[in-house]
């Protein structure tokens, strides 16, 4: 067992785990951050993702031993209020359907949003190649992205 403090949504926080303890498990089971979730394991479905130094990462594959001072954001971080126009534009229309991997679908599209902020349908769907939604929720998604891309338009006016 080792310690490493990690800089979790914007606050450091200590855990003592082996080095090659996933992020996804450090997250939900030290830190009681649940929003990511475990689906596969393999890091084909995207459930458990969350940024490092903003970007979009798999916490399923990535051992603690490798964040070091990294930032990392979970869904829980994103918009600790709910405001992110994301997450208002996810519950404007109502875009999943059993939720579960919802939050990696945002995360994933945070970081989408940010680098480009009026994605295509073409943009959307290469950024979320990685995502599986098993209810198949998909044009909700891409409806939600896209309403997401209008409330941020209208916030930064």
């Amino acid at each position: 067992m080792s310690k490493y403090t990690l800089n979790v949504n914007g606050e450091p926080r200590t855990v003592d785990v082996a080095s090659d303890t996933p992020l996804l498990w450090v997250l939900r089971d030290h830190l009681n951050l649940v929003g990511a979730k475990f689906g596969c394991g393999i890091g084909q479905c995207g459930a458990c993702t969350v940024h490092i130094d903003g970007v979009p990462t798999r916490a399923c594959l990535t051992p603690v031993s490798s964040v070091g001072k990294n930032r990392i954001t979970t869904i829980e971080g994103l918009a600790p209020n709910g405001g992110h126009p994301l997450q208002q534009a996810w519950q404007e229309l109502d875009v999943p359907q059993c939720g579960y991997c919802q939050a990696g679908q945002i995360m994933t599209v945070a970081a989408l949003l940010k680098k480009n902020p009026h994605p295509s349908d073409q943009d959307i769907d290469a950024a979320l190649a990685g995502n599986l939604c098993r209810c198949g929720t998909y044009l909700r998604i891409r409806a939600g992205i896209h309403r997401a891309a209008e409330i941020a338009g209208k916030e930064s006016v």
